[in-house]
């Protein structure tokens, strides 16, 4: 995790997250799921570890609980103006394809500010998304540290009033199955159809 007291632009902090994932590229012979995917370059099974947050209702979660059903995985804030709202509006219509087919999965959004974002907060910010949403985060070393885990990057801006800041932050979404884990990295180029069609390819490999 870099530091944060360095304070990054947006384009600084995608850059991190780009060279951070890059350093997980590596071939993947027998990849089971690579027919499925646009990019076999990266080192899925790298990405990812145990981790222990707090849910919207204040309860204690590990990533056992969170990963049961295949799952979009997303670290942002709530109080972001722009990518954060359209990647989990496209994370939730993903979820809605998927259920078109028949297939449970479930969008997760972890946020980086555990200052603001308290369960009541993320509670609200989900439940505009999806019904089925389920927001997360944790102390400042436990979102730090799943962070690192998950190729990511976050920097909160420096602003004259400490409620009304920006952070910078990576907008990867993971596509996690039960026991396998982190299976795709979706970037928020990529539409729900096209989201939701990779989806259903991994799941049925799973």
């Amino acid at each position: 995790m870099i530091s944060s007291k360095l304070l990054l632009s947006t384009g600084a902090v995608l850059a991190a997250a780009t060279a951070g994932l890059a350093t997980l590229y590596a071939t993947q012979p027998g990849d089971a799921f690579a027919p499925c995917r646009a990019d076999n370059m990266v080192d899925h099974a790298a990405i990812g570890g145990p981790f222990t947050l707090i849910d919207e209702t204040g309860a204690g979660v590990t990533d056992a609980d969170v990963f049961d059903q295949p799952t979009l995985f997303y670290l942002g804030y709530t109080f972001c103006p722009d990518v954060c709202p359209m990647d989990n509006l496209r994370n939730a219509d993903a979820v809605d394809l998927l259920e078109d087919r028949g297939l449970q999965s479930r969008a997760v959004f972890v946020s980086v500010d555990p200052k603001r974002d308290t369960p009541d907060v993320l509670a609200e910010f989900t439940d505009f998304f999806h019904p089925q949403m389920l927001g997360l985060t944790g102390t400042p070393a436990q979102v730090e540290s799943l962070a690192e885990d998950y190729a990511s990057v976050f920097e909160i801006r420096e602003a004259d009033d400490d409620e009304f800041y920006l952070i910078d932050h990576s907008t990867f979404t993971f596509l996690v199955l039960p026991g396998h884990g982190v299976v795709d990295v979706i970037r928020r180029d990529e539409p729900a159809e096209v989201v939701a069609e990779r989806a259903a390819c991994l799941i049925a490999k799973a």
